[in-house]
């Protein structure tokens, strides 16, 4: 029970027209990966942040198999280091410690039940503003489906990421056209990227987030190296990344 709870510690914040379509916003976000350089220095640190409200939960399920496939793709080119973040229910938001293996953080992820509540994005920007103060992070991975917080606030705080060189790539399921106006607004404010999803497109998210981690991890000329064994998702990035 220690360690479990060592696994998992609660967050403290310290700080208070037409629709365009997912074929468009996927080259969009493709388009924009190719100006995202990973930080030296970084190793492979990545915070995957996840809404884990009551109707996340097949997202949340099927983020706990990508995440082992995210391991995978970048252990092989010098490993990932993840930090989990997720928020439920009324006003609970925790931040795991950084995990270097797929199945401890399956393990953590396994103990984690959604619950009803609001969204809570805003403490998801301030764990990550505390992890960058410590340390350099190389992306913030979001993945959730509406927004229910003031976005001036959350752009805000979006900002200091963008100025501290951390790039979110934020992944929304559904098309909540709140949610998309300020994920949009928090991807450009990062140099980051913004994509939509949904049931019958999970298999390119899974894809896409296994090259996002690689290229944390590696760079050009490791997702050049998923690309030949196969990787979509590294083959939709070549087709806009060039060698830096």
């Amino acid at each position: 029970m220690a360690k479990d709870r060592d696994d998992m510690k609660e967050t403290l914040v310290r700080r208070d027209a037409q629709v365009p379509s997912a074929s468009d916003d996927i080259s969009a976000f493709l388009a924009k990966a190719k100006e995202i350089k990973p930080q030296s220095g970084s190793g492979g640190r990545l915070i995957f942040a996840l809404d884990a409200t009551m109707s996340r939960q097949p997202t949340w399920d099927r983020a706990c198999h990508i995440q082992a496939e995210m391991f995978q793709e970048a252990g092989q080119i010098g490993g990932l280091k993840i930090k989990l973040v997720y928020f439920r229910g009324f006003g609970e938001c925790r931040a795991s410690r950084w995990f270097e293996r797929s199945d401890e953080l399956a393990k953590a992820m396994s103990r984690i039940s959604v619950q009803g509540g609001r969204t809570q994005i805003g403490k998801v920007l301030t764990a990550a503003l505390n992890s960058a103060a410590d340390d350099k992070i190389a992306a913030l991975v979001y993945v959730g489906d509406c927004m229910e917080e003031d976005v001036d606030v959350l752009c805000d705080r979006a900002g200091q990421l963008g100025l501290l060189g951390v790039p979110m790539f934020l992944f929304q399921e559904g098309r909540d056209t709140v949610a998309e106006q300020a994920f949009r607004e928090m991807a450009r404010l990062t140099n980051g990227a913004y994509c939509p999803f949904d049931a019958g497109s999970a298999q390119q998210l899974a894809e896409l987030l296994k090259a996002v981690a690689v290229f944390a991890s590696g760079g050009h000329g490791a997702l050049k190296a998923l690309e030949k064994k196969g990787g979509q998702g590294a083959r939709l990035l070549l087709q806009q990344i060039k060698p830096g």
